[in-house]
């Protein structure tokens, strides 16, 4: 986080408090937390970077959302981490999904190319890792439903 300024770290740590604003992601989300979470999009460092949120499922391998730094969530793609250039968060550490639901700085890019998940029986884009910096271990809660960044249960939600 050392690149952001001031007012963009105060608006992220206010962001984090939107899940309780949210009711822990109920039934089409609430409009002062979707403002909020607008808010800090909008106050993001400009530059040439993607923005992830970890979507670790047991039975699926895709890694989570991706979005270009200043675009809503509503533009994020579920991506396949192509991780010869470097190894994901979780992985690094030993410990699978360990890191769900965070968010990131991601560094890197598309490849073109798109890979097939058997468990989801999709297929998704691929993202080419060269770095990454967390941003948040508690982000504000972006899905309109409650319980979908759970673990176990097979549900794929995109966020809004």
């Amino acid at each position: 986080m050392k690149n952001f300024q001031p007012l963009a770290l105060i608006i992220l740590l206010a962001i984090g408090g939107c899940q309780s604003l949210d009711g822990g992601g109920g039934r089409g989300g609430n409009a002062a937390a979707r403002r909020l979470i607008s808010a800090g999009i909008a106050a993001e460092p400009k530059g040439a970077y993607y923005v992830g949120r970890r979507y670790y499922k047991v039975d699926y391998k895709f890694w989570g959302w991706v979005r270009k730094s200043g675009e809503p969530w509503s533009s994020a793609k579920l991506v396949m981490m192509n991780e010869q250039t470097r190894v994901i968060p979780d992985r690094q550490v030993g410990k699978m999904g360990s890191d769900n639901d965070y968010e990131y700085k991601l560094l890197g890019n598309y490849s073109g190319e798109t890979v097939y998940e058997p468990a989801s029986n999709g297929f998704y884009p691929e993202f080419v890792l060269k770095g990454y910096e967390l941003i948040s271990e508690k982000p504000a809660y972006i899905y309109q439903q409650s319980g979908v960044t759970d673990p176990s249960r097979r549900v794929i939600a995109k966020p809004y």
